[in-house]
């Protein structure tokens, strides 16, 4: 072997991490360098990488801290890498991922390629119908509180490759810069934002949470997202014993159980009539509580199943509003089509999945803005809400394509004569 390069890295991989890291775009890291920057001297850039990755002399520079805001109104700290380091660790990457993700937990479905979080909904849902009980749980600062120690333990038990445990190593290590310039020294943790956190994260969770489940409670089934996740229990009682459990071994591998988001659940539909003081929980952006359901024969009857939950729809409706599009009056509605199809089209896709009429509701927000961006264009409609309704409502089942929204059947309400 070529002393001078003692690590076997393809150019060719180098080349498609680069592909990825420019399809993903991002913020500039420490250095400042941004995706254009890297690109105009773009053969020396990925030659200069490929060098020193395949030599052992590539060192990460320190990730740049950006906090961002919290839906409880605090702040997660996120490590944005360089460019150039994007591109190293998509390598790693790229090349560990296809080793490990066959040995993931089939209910481990974050950060994996053929799983989603809709899945993860799904399979709660089928199981909260066969289960009376819900222990949900969220891992506190869940990436900040990695034991680097037992994470190179677990990364060795799925490769000896030398490269691989080396960059990993130093990614561990790399400091962290804040906004004001301080420099943080990592003794702990993989920062949210890095390309490989993701994939080290499921990694740690895989022996941390996921084969302990299996080993210590095989009959127990569970549904984990990243740091959130939730096990179905046949009694109250069985589901405070594992809550003490679970407590223990995230203790032992170095992490906390967030008590706030941590809960055991009644799921009350019309068969569990128990009286109990939790008896609904959120799970990726849904809601699980008794609804009223129609069964395909027609007939009506309580169940206990997801939907959108208030928070997201709050979210969801914000949005709409942070667009601004009553006050587009130079704008035709195809253009408001290009702006909010994708966003329509999104939402639906994921939060339509489940109990549908709800999601439709929601979305008809949009319909209620149309109405003052119709009574701001046209003056002859000023001042008069329910005439700039009616023909809003007229165009929207005359013209249907033009907006997404309309083509899932929400049309503006037609006036009563």
């Amino acid at each position: 072997m070529n002393q001078a390069k003692p690590f076997k890295i393809d150019k060719i991989s180098v080349c498609n991490a680069w592909l990825k890291v420019k399809g993903n775009d991002g913020a500039a890291g420490i250095d400042k360098q941004s995706i254009a920057d890297f690109e105009s001297n773009l053969k020396q850039n990925l030659y200069k990488l490929w060098n020193r990755l395949s030599s052992g002399s590539y060192f990460p520079p320190a990730v740049r801290g950006v906090e961002i805001p919290k839906r409880n109104g605090k702040t997660r700290l996120l490590g944005i890498p360089t460019i150039m380091d994007r591109i190293a660790q998509t390598v790693v990457r790229d090349s560990l991922e296809k080793i490990v993700d066959a040995r993931f937990h089939q209910d481990s479905y974050a950060y994996r390629e053929g799983k989603s979080a809709l899945d993860a909904i799904n399979v709660t849902r089928q199981r909260c119908w066969k289960y009376n009980w819900v222990l949900e749980f969220d891992i506190k600062n869940a990436f900040d509180n990695i034991d680097h120690e037992l994470l190179m333990k677990a990364v060795k038990c799925h490769t000896t490759c030398r490269s691989t445990l080396l960059y990993i190593e130093r990614w561990l290590k790399a400091p962290l810069i804040r906004a004001d310039g301080s420099k943080e020294e990592r003794v702990k943790g993989t920062p949210q934002g890095g390309v490989i956190s993701p994939l080290l994260f499921n990694i740690y969770l895989h022996y941390t949470f996921d084969l302990w489940m299996t080993r210590t409670f095989p009959d127990i089934p569970f549904a984990r997202y990243a740091d959130d996740g939730l096990m179905h229990c046949k009694s109250e009682r069985q589901a405070l014993y594992i809550l003490d459990k679970l407590d223990e071994r995230f203790k032992k591998c170095g992490m906390e159980l967030n008590r706030e988001k941590t809960n055991v659940i009644y799921c009350k539909d019309g068969n569990r009539k128990d009286t109990y003081s939790k008896i609904q929980f959120d799970f990726l952006g849904c809601t699980f509580r008794n609804r009223l359901a129609k069964s395909k024969e027609g007939k009506y009857f309580s169940s206990f199943s997801p939907a959108i939950s208030n928070a997201s729809a709050k979210r969801i409706r914000q949005s709409m509003r942070s667009l601004g599009i009553s006050r587009w009056t130079n704008a035709e509605l195809e253009d408001i089509g290009t702006l909010t199809d994708p966003k329509i089209s999104g939402w639906w896709n994921y939060y339509g999945k489940f109990n549908p009429g709800i999601m439709k509701e929601i979305l008809s927000h949009l319909n209620f803005i149309l109405v003052k961006w119709v009574m701001r264009k046209h003056k002859r409609f000023r001042g008069r809400k329910r005439q700039a309704r009616q023909w809003l409502a007229n165009v929207a089942r005359r013209e249907t394509k033009l907006l997404s929204l309309w083509e899932l059947g929400i049309l503006p309400a037609m006036v009563e004569q």
